[in-house]
């Protein structure tokens, strides 16, 4: 087994009575999706349960996510995981203070300035649980690559009833040299998909049309 970078882990002890024991336990799912139905029902989760995700299931999926195809098989990803709700909400803080710093240069950002005025307003929705996709930046595939690792990720949690949500702002702290300091990340690697994971309070159920798509050309030899 090839093993991919994990970089750091923070989190809070948790009793094991508050998680969620994953192992042994699959055949309490509700149901299995198979993988169409995942690709189909996955939705961008921003509301989540109090419920914490057990560090293995958090494992379990990113070891499936690193079955993605990569230009030459680089691998080029590395993870950090924080699983520490109180660190979560200062790294939220530091985002949207970063953001409306640069609201003044970037004015696309401006529809943004009142979210991030918002004391309130948590990037990362009150998730349980953050995985950031790192990838190697001497890689002139690492964003398609790591990407493609993330959805991998993101369809495995879908697959078992948890919901994810690819954070933009995110960027604001977790590609700083302050945090690629803190948490142990190589220089030769930067931020390419911050993911924020844990159980839904609800999955929508209604179905979320696709947008007509060109197909600029079909070329058969029939």
């Amino acid at each position: 087994m090839v093993c991919h970078p994990l970089f750091s882990w923070s989190c809070l002890l948790i009793p094991p009575n508050m998680t969620m024991m994953v192992f042994g336990y699959k055949d309490r799912w509700v149901s299995i999706l198979e993988l169409l139905e995942a690709i189909q029902q996955r939705r961008s989760i921003r509301k989540f349960t109090e419920q914490t995700v057990d560090k293995g299931l958090v494992q379990e999926l990113i070891d499936v996510s690193v079955w993605a195809p990569s230009a030459s098989n680089e691998q080029p990803w590395g993870f950090v995981i924080v699983q520490d709700q109180v660190y979560l909400n200062e790294l939220s803080t530091a985002a949207k203070s970063g953001i409306l710093e640069k609201i003044n240069v970037l004015p696309a950002l401006e529809q943004y300035r009142s979210t991030m005025e918002n004391q309130a307003f948590n990037i990362f929705y009150n998730a349980p649980a953050l995985v950031i996709f790192y990838g190697k930046k001497d890689d002139p595939h690492t964003d398609h690559d790591c990407s493609m690792a993330a959805q991998n990720f993101m369809l495995a949690a879908r697959e078992k009833e948890l919901g994810t949500c690819w954070i933009g702002f995110a960027e604001a702290v977790c590609a700083s040299d302050e945090f690629k300091t803190k948490h142990h990340i190589p220089e030769d690697y930067k931020l390419v998909a911050p993911i924020i994971l844990g159980y839904p309070d609800h999955f929508p159920q209604n179905s979320i049309s696709r947008k007509d798509y060109p197909v600029f050309s079909w070329v058969t030899n029939n």
